[in-house]
C-alpha cells in the first residue's frame, strides 16, 4: 500500500508539472464563452479530464508539435457558470479544471479560473427584492444528457456506423445547475431493436439489479472511473441483435445523493480474475454489490429526504448501426441523442 500511495504521487506531480504553465485563450461573449486550452503531448490521452466547470471540451485538435488544442464554447446558463453583480457589472465566473484522480471527490490538479464581464442591465433589479425569484425556481428541473463519444472518449461520435466487436462508450450526463452535488446512476439498460419499447419487445440486459453490469454484456463491460459525479460512461464492445442489425441503448438513469450509495443506489464492475464486484465509487463499500448475483431490492430507509424527490429520466440513444469492420464508412452518420427535463416516475 505504501508503495502505491507513493506512485500515485509522482504520476500526480508528473501531471501538475505538465499543465503548471497552460496556453489559455478566453474570449468572453455577450452571453457565452470560447475557450482554447493548449496541452502538452503527454497529456492528450488524458483530454476527456479536462473541463470547464461541468462540461468536457467539445474538439480535440492533434496540432503538428504532437500538443493538443482543447477547444470549449459555452452559454453562461451552462456548465455550472455562476452570476455575480458587483456595482455596474455582472461577472460570470466559472472555472478551468484538470481532474486525473480515479475518485471524483478529490479536488482537481489544476484550477485555472474564468470570469467574463459585462455591464449590467439598467432595469436589473435585485433578487430579494424580486418576489418571483428563489432558490427553488429551477428546483425539479434537470437537464440530461445522454451520447456515443469517440474512441478516444474526446468527444461526441461523428458517426452512429459502428464496426462490430469495437467499444461503444455510452456517456451520460445530469447538468446540476443550482442542486446541491449529484450523483448520476443507470439503474438498468437494455439494448432492444426499437426505438419504442413494448411488452413483445426483445431486450437484451446490458446493466440490470439497480447497477449490476449483466454478465450478457460480455467480459469487457464495465463502468469507467468518473471524472465527475454527475456523469457516467458505460463501456462496453458493440453486438448485433438477431435479425436486424441497428440497435436502440435504453436507460434508466437516476439523479441522486453522492452521499448515499446502497444496494439499490450503486454502480458495480465485475472482476473476472477475482470473481467478485466492485463498487465503481468507492472499493471500500463493495459488499453492496454482492446482491448483484441475486437480488437487489429497494430497502425503506427513514429520514432520507431524497427518497420523496430522487430524479428519473428514461432515454433512449440510437439508432447504433452495426456492420462488420470491412463495411465501416469513413463518413459520418446521424445519431439521435436524447435530451430532456426530467419526470419522476
Amino acid at each position: 500500500m505504501p508503495i502505491r500511495l507513493v506512485l500515485c504521487a509522482i504520476i500526480s506531480a508528473v501531471f501538475a508539472a505538465a499543465v503548471a504553465n497552460p496556453d489559455i485563450k478566453v474570449e468572453c461573449g455577450t452571453n457565452s464563452v470560447k475557450v482554447t486550452w493548449t496541452i502538452s503531448s503527454e497529456l492528450v490521452p488524458y483530454a476527456a479530464r479536462f473541463f470547464l466547470g461541468s462540461c468536457m471540451p467539445l474538439t480535440l485538435n492533434i496540432l503538428p508539435d504532437d500538443e493538443g488544442e482543447l477547444y470549449f464554447e459555452s452559454n453562461f446558463d451552462n456548465c455550472r457558470f455562476t452570476k455575480r453583480v458587483k456595482g455596474k457589472n455582472v461577472h460570470y465566473q466559472n472555472e478551468l479544471t484538470y481532474r486525473p484522480y480515479v475518485r471524483f471527490r478529490k479536488p482537481a490538479a489544476y484550477v485555472y479560473p474564468v470570469n467574463c464581464v459585462k455591464k449590467r442591465d439598467q432595469k436589473w433589479i435585485p433578487s430579494f427584492l424580486n418576489p418571483g425569484s428563489g432558490i427553488s425556481e429551477n428546483w425539479g428541473e434537470l437537464v440530461f444528457h445522454v451520447a456515443l463519444l469517440n474512441e478516444h472518449l474526446t468527444r461526441v461520435a461523428k458517426t452512429n456506423i459502428i464496426p462490430l466487436g469495437s467499444y461503444m462508450p455510452i456517456w451520460a450526463a445530469v447538468e446540476q445547475k443550482s442542486h446541491q452535488p449529484l450523483l448520476l446512476l443507470m439503474e438498468e439498460c437494455v439494448a432492444a431493436s426499437s426505438a419504442e419499447l413494448q411488452e413483445s419487445s426483445q431486450v437484451y440486459p446490458i446493466v440490470t439489479n439497480k447497477g449490476c453490469i449483466s454478465a450478457s454484456a460480455g467480459d469487457h463491460a464495465r463502468f469507467l472511473p468518473r471524472y465527475h459525479s454527475s456523469a457516467l460512461i458505460l463501456y462496453l464492445q458493440s453486438f448485433k441483435v438477431p435479425n436486424s442489425n441497428q440497435i436502440y441503448i435504453h436507460c434508466n438513469l437516476i439523479a441522486w445523493d453522492p452521499e448515499s450509495l446502497s444496494e439499490d443506489r450503486k454502480a458495480c464492475n465485475y472482476k473476472k480474475p477475482t470473481e467478485s464486484w466492485e463498487l465503481l465509487d468507492d472499493p471500500s463499500q463493495s459488499s453492496l454489490c454482492e446482491c448483484c448475483q441475486s437480488t437487489c431490492r429497494s430497502r425503506i430507509r427513514r429520514g432520507v429526504a431524497w427518497d420523496s424527490f430522487g430524479f428519473r429520466h428514461k432515454s433512449v440513444l440510437g439508432p447504433l448501426i452495426i456492420v462488420a469492420p470491412s463495411e465501416a464508412p469513413t463518413t459520418a452518420g446521424n445519431l439521435s441523442l436524447s435530451s430532456d427535463t426530467t419526470r419522476n416516475w
